[in-house]
């Protein structure tokens, strides 16, 4: 029998209050090249502006009028509004509520390994591989990057 999940469940896997995400979310049931997320974010919540090397991503508005801001500028999204994020530079992206209620969203995406994202506003970068690294876990590793020199 395949996985089952439901978007309006409100057991969340994780919350966080950091830097680079303030709000709720829940993985959806995943495949090995597909997998997505529902996220609730409350007032003022949100995530960082970043763009992936090799993962799309797909933004569907659940509930509220979440902001997104992309290299275009910014926005503010109605319930049922789908957005596609291509990989590399043009596909930066950062959803933030700054509405008086909680948005709810899914991010649908392909899952692939070994990923880097790039975090434009921080000059930060992570590097993540699903398989085991010499420390015998799962690679994740953040670095902020030195400006490059010309």
């Amino acid at each position: 029998m395949s996985e089952s999940g439901n978007v309006w469940s409100d057991d969340w896997e994780w919350e966080a209050s950091e830097d680079w995400f303030t709000g709720r979310a829940t993985r959806l049931p995943r495949g090995e090249k597909l997998g997505a997320t529902v996220y609730e974010l409350d007032p003022g919540g949100g995530g960082a502006y970043h763009f992936h090397h090799g993962a799309e991503e797909l933004l569907i508005v659940l509930r509220g009028r979440p902001t997104v801001r992309t290299p275009d500028g910014e926005r503010q999204l109605a319930e049922g509004d789908v957005v596609l994020f291509p990989v590399g530079p043009a596909g930066a992206h950062q959803t933030r509520n700054e509405t008086d209620e909680p948005v709810r969203y899914v991010y649908v995406s392909n899952r692939v390994s070994p990923e880097v994202v790039e975090y434009p506003d921080t000059r930060q970068l992570t590097a993540m591989a699903l398989t085991e690294s010499q420390f015998g876990r799962p690679l994740w590793d953040i670095r902020t990057l030195e400006e490059p020199q010309e």
